[in-house]
């Protein structure tokens, strides 16, 4: 006989909780607040006890996969808030140095391939953003913030219309992932 829904239980960790209002779902621990708006359809959230149930109607390969998805969407807000997402870029530049500096929420890169109008990038909301040398390191208790304001910073210092092996100017991303424990204390 086929099944109807498909589940995915999520168990919370001690210390975290959580609130499901139709399909906003917020995890909350020690002061830090990840809130997440899941829409999709036939997808729905339920709390039991110290876990979130999402369920899916009708049971089909495309649901299970919306709920998987959903359901790493989850897990991946309980980790950012157990140890931040940390996002670690390099300055690059053999032709003309650039100057990287944080005007607000944008980052502004001046002098990049010689060009005389500074290039900009946004700082995602939820993000922080610290330059030490050639050195940039983004981190973020969201993993979706965290990711698109570095991706944002190596869009900016793409190179249009020259060589790549000669022209390597720019920021790139060399590592990536949630914080170590170690680095915390």
């Amino acid at each position: 006989m086929k099944k109807e829904t498909v589940e995915k239980i999520i168990d919370l960790p001690e210390g975290i909780t959580a609130e499901v209002r139709e399909n906003i779902v917020s995890v909350k621990r020690a002061g830090k607040e990840a809130t997440r708006q899941l829409k999709t359809n036939g997808i729905s959230f339920k709390k039991e006890n110290s876990s979130i149930v999402v369920i899916g109607k009708p049971a089909s390969r495309k649901i299970n996969a919306v709920v998987n998805t959903i359901a790493s969407h989850i897990n991946n807000m309980i980790s950012g808030l157990e140890n931040e997402y940390v996002y670690k870029l390099v300055i690059v530049y053999s032709h003309f140095p650039m100057n990287v500096t944080i005007k607000g929420k944008i980052i502004e890169i001046k002098n990049f391939v010689g060009e005389k109008k500074p290039r900009n990038a946004k700082i995602v909301e939820g993000a922080t953003i610290t330059i030490k040398g050639k050195d940039v390191v983004v981190k973020s208790h969201s993993k979706e913030a965290a990711g698109q304001t570095a991706a944002n910073l190596e869009n900016a210092t793409k190179v249009k219309g020259k060589d790549k092996r000669v022209y390597q100017d720019g920021i790139f991303i060399v590592k990536k992932g949630l914080q170590e424990e170690k680095e915390n204390k």
